[in-house]
């Protein structure tokens, strides 16, 4: 559904550090330079760090949050420790298991330096019965 994505930096140097790390976690390689901006991509798509071409301010949207899918709840915590490491902060309840009715997931919430709100989510296979 989706080609791709991009978030807004005011300090684009910043961003690409907290990335490398958010990203180096979840297997994706470093990022591209493409004139003004970042860009990293994998088979799921490509995911963009730019200053804003209008030249305001970058800001954040308030309800928003970027999911980003683990293979593991042990990728999960990486690559929220890394970017917590890199100039993040954990947000929302600390990373662990949910439930609700029948599903089980494992997310992990935190905040890139210029405020994004980011989710890794690991979806287990369902058990066969």
């Amino acid at each position: 559904m989706f080609s791709h994505v991009i978030l807004g930096s005011n300090d684009l140097e910043r961003a690409k550090r907290f990335y490398d790390a958010f990203f180096g976690a979840l297997g994706v390689g470093p990022a591209v330079f493409d004139r003004y901006r970042y860009f990293y991509r994998s088979g799921g798509g490509t995911f963009g760090i730019t200053t804003p071409i209008d030249g305001q301010p970058a800001s954040v949207g308030n309800g928003g949050t970027l999911g980003f899918a683990a293979a593991s709840p042990e990728q999960a915590q990486a690559a929220h420790d890394a970017a917590v490491a890199a100039g993040g902060s954990s947000c929302e309840d600390p990373p662990g298991w949910r439930e609700s009715g029948k599903h089980r997931i494992y997310l992990a919430y935190l905040r890139d330096p210029d405020g994004n709100k980011l989710c890794l989510l690991h979806r287990p296979a369902r058990e066969a019965h």
